[in-house]
């Protein structure tokens, strides 16, 4: 306290000079109708400014909270699509009656590691066996294919990215429905995959759309990219091409996985065959 006062006994000067100066201000202002109304804009201003900036602030940290909500909705719209359904046609005294049913159910995830640059490459996602993931579901995301689940623990799972040299999606050619084998190429381009084992008999175009099949992990016509080049080298009896895809995997935030509810179905038919065949 003793200093206090000395220090303002010090500066007694500088404390005079400022309480006159802010007075005669405030006095100036408030009697001077065009001053005040000046001062007031210029609070208004200053005020409004702040509060803009305070308000980029509170958006910007709630950035996350808003994506997870448009990522739970984009789910929830994609669910409603129709090829996400099969039809369950039932005849009876000749009147058919088709009804539309589940058979692809999508849930969102975010994308917590990924990478681009190596031959094999894998995301880690934000959604594990507790939400109802399981090894070999494919996964989206709202530009088209992404990759499949290969590894789940119970909050988080592994997928194996389209940029993986054992990455093998049936594919088509969306105009005249020629199917194929989407792998990435071996010049190991994040931006480009090869579209392989299509038949010499279609006639495809430079930007051509490529899109998934009915005969792959994904409902029929998720989009994988599209034709950049024709007749690459290694077609043999079929046809080749480089496909430019449509999805940037180094930018990668959230993605869906998607839940075949026919897929252990087909899959125990399908082991049931190979070993009839043995």
């Amino acid at each position: 306290m003793r200093n206090l006062l000395i220090f303002i006994t010090k500066y007694n000067a500088f404390f005079l000079f400022l309480i006159f100066m802010i007075s005669s201000l405030i006095i100036y202002i408030k009697y001077n109708s065009f001053q005040k109304a000046s001062f007031i804009n210029s609070t208004n201003q200053v005020t409004g400014n702040l509060y803009a900036r305070a308000d980029e602030l509170k958006g910007y940290l709630s950035l996350k909270e808003v994506n997870d909500k448009l990522a739970k909705e984009n789910a929830a719209l994609r669910n409603e699509l129709r090829s996400s359904k099969y039809v369950d046609t039932v005849s009876k005294h000749q009147v058919a009656d088709s009804v539309y049913k589940q058979q692809y159910v999508y849930i969102p995830a975010q994308v917590i590691s990924n990478s681009v640059n190596k031959r094999n490459n894998y995301l880690t996602i934000s959604r594990g066996s507790k939400d109802g993931i399981a090894k070999g579901m494919g996964v989206t995301s709202a530009d088209g294919v992404v990759g499949k689940v290969v590894f789940v623990g119970e909050h988080l799972s592994i997928v194996q990215s389209l940029l993986h040299k054992d990455s093998r999606f049936s594919a088509m050619l969306a105009a005249n429905k020629a199917i194929g084998y989407l792998q990435w190429g071996e010049d190991m381009d994040p931006h480009k995959g090869l579209l392989v084992d299509v038949s010499n008999n279609a006639q495809p175009k430079i930007g051509e759309l490529v899109v998934t099949s009915e005969l792959s992990l994904f409902p029929a016509g998720i989009p994988i990219g599209k034709v950049s080049k024709l007749n690459a080298k290694g077609g043999g009896f079929f046809l080749n091409m480089e496909v430019a895809l449509a999805v940037d995997f180094s930018k990668l935030e959230y993605v869906n996985v998607v839940i075949n509810k026919f897929a252990l179905e087909q899959a125990t038919l399908e082991a049931q065959e190979k070993k009839a065949d043995e």
